[in-house]
């Protein structure tokens, strides 16, 4: 096996992942193609979805301050401005979620994309775009206006391309993002309104809503946040709100809840991060560790039943960044953990982190 703890290890495995997609992701017309082959053709250069061309500037942006390299910092401006240009509307201010060559084939405006739109933005700015700066605020505005409900103290997660109507639907998946987020805008402005932004929409999912679904996150609710337990109950094609626990998203706010207690000084309250991320990472490794193979599976049921006994790989590299932070802030060695690469490379570079490099 190799180990996770040396930090060349991790810094060849981004390269080579990197390698991967530079420069063959680039599509010189505008933005990047988000389709490959494990021999890395594209078989689909047409279309474009908001998640993929935001999480391509996210990991540019990330092999830019890592490495230097002045073409990673080319393909963040080039991402920037196919996401301005193409995704956004100067009309309504909102992002096309889906794009189909020179058309829009799905214009509706989800917090999900604005969450990863703002994490786009900071890290830009970290990456030295100065301009990408006022997009923070610009994107948090947007969401403040469109999403935010100042009595959950959550985002709602979807509404119509002009704005005239907001689903009834409610995830956690878009507040945890949204968290993640606004950490990046702290980091990326020094602002505190964006890390009091995290911390509330951490304590309201991982503490507040948990409380009702047996102390662990559930993905789906209702309007007013009362859980719907039966959300996707019989559709496992949905990626982006599948049904059960999942256990990448427990250790996922582990490691958002530890990254929030490195800002304790500047927070009234964060004795409960460390604990409550140790809870969410056991739980995770409570009812869905493989003992035969190793590594996570994709989702439990409310019985603590599989519902999902594939393995993802984004969920095992959740899994990673969140073992490493317990294991810094706790002193306990946890269980190892066995396509943007989004996840994969953040969590390389949160276990840098840790190493100190």
């Amino acid at each position: 096996m190799p180990d996770f703890r040396d930090p060349q290890f991790l810094l060849d495995h981004i390269r080579h992942t990197m390698a991967f997609y530079h420069p063959r992701a680039i599509d010189p017309r505008g933005g990047f193609f988000h389709f490959f082959r494990d021999d890395g053709s594209v078989y689909d250069t047409m279309t474009r979805h908001l998640v993929s061309s935001t999480r391509f500037i996210f990991n540019y942006a990330m092999a830019y301050r890592r490495f230097g390299d002045a073409a990673y910092s080319q393909a963040v401006q080039h991402g920037l401005a196919f996401l301005r240009d193409r995704h956004r509307n100067a009309s309504t201010g909102g992002y096309a979620w889906l794009l189909d060559g020179g058309r829009i084939a799905d214009a509706t405006n989800h917090c999900y994309g604005l969450a990863f739109v703002l994490l786009a933005y900071a890290h830009a700015s970290m990456a030295g775009v100065e301009m990408a700066r006022a997009w923070i605020g610009e994107t948090f505005d947007l969401m403040e206006r469109n999403f935010w409900s100042p009595a959950s103290g959550l985002y709602a997660d979807e509404a119509a391309a002009d704005w005239s109507a907001v689903s009834p639907y409610r995830g956690q998946n878009a507040n945890m993002h949204a968290c993640e987020a606004m950490l990046a805008a702290f980091d990326a402005t020094g602002q505190t309104r964006y890390l009091d932004r995290a911390a509330k929409l951490a304590r309201n999912i991982t503490v507040r809503q948990a409380a009702l679904a047996d102390g662990l996150v559930w993905e789906h609710y209702h309007a007013d946040w009362s859980v719907d337990w039966d959300y996707n109950r019989h559709d496992k094609t949905n990626i982006f709100r599948p049904w059960g626990y999942q256990p990448g998203h427990l250790a996922e706010w582990a490691k958002l809840l530890l990254i929030l207690e490195r800002h304790a000084d500047r927070l009234g309250d964060a004795q409960w991060l460390a604990p409550r991320a140790a809870e969410l990472f056991d739980a995770a490794m409570k009812h869905a560790w493989d003992d035969e193979h190793g590594g996570l599976v994709y989702g439990f049921a409310p019985d603590g039943s599989l519902c999902d006994g594939d393995k993802y790989f984004w969920v095992q590299a959740e899994s990673l960044a969140a073992a490493a932070l317990l294991a810094k802030r706790t002193g306990d060695e946890k269980s190892p953990a066995g396509k943007t690469d989004y996840h994969t490379m953040g969590a390389c570079y949160e276990v840098l982190n840790v190493a100190g490099t």
